[in-house]
């Protein structure tokens, strides 16, 4: 693969930065984890707390029950205002107010069609969230406290 391929495209870093991690099986996987070292540049560090509140934000935005919920709705299809109030057993008000601070987060995308909007994921990024926390936390395999 050409270098510039291998290139990390928020820090120029290449995979040899890069650290391994082990698992619980003892196994050694490559990491996507930067490795800090005393050469780290400041543009470097500029991009990493650039992502650090991009990150930051997202998961704030996810911190709240009701909007996981309607996350996790929402990975399976559009929904509009009206269903997710019957799924959640929500009223109105609030299911709006939780779709608000998401839509201001980029995370879903409204549409209007005559007098009911529906609502959709933007892209990406919730359903892969979701389904990290679904394994860590709603699996059978998930460890239950």
């Amino acid at each position: 693969m050409p270098r510039d391929e291998m290139l990390d495209r928020d820090t120029g870093r290449d995979d040899s930065d890069y650290a391994e991690s082990g698992t619980q099986d003892g196994d050694t996987r490559e990491s996507s984890l930067p490795r800090f070292t005393g050469d780290t540049c400041s543009d470097e560090l500029d991009a990493m707390m650039a992502n650090a509140q991009r990150a930051s934000n997202f998961l704030k935005a996810i911190s709240h029950e009701g909007r996981l919920m309607i996350l996790c709705h929402l990975a399976s299809g559009e929904k509009s205002v009206t269903e997710l109030e019957e799924l959640l057993s929500a009223r109105q008000a609030a299911v709006s107010q939780q779709l608000s601070r998401l839509r201001l987060e980029g995370l879903v995308k409204p549409r209007r069609e005559g007098k009911a909007i529906y609502y959709s994921l933007t892209d990406d990024r919730s359903t892969r969230i979701m389904e990290v926390v679904y394994d860590l936390f709603c699996s059978k395999d998930a460890p239950k406290k």
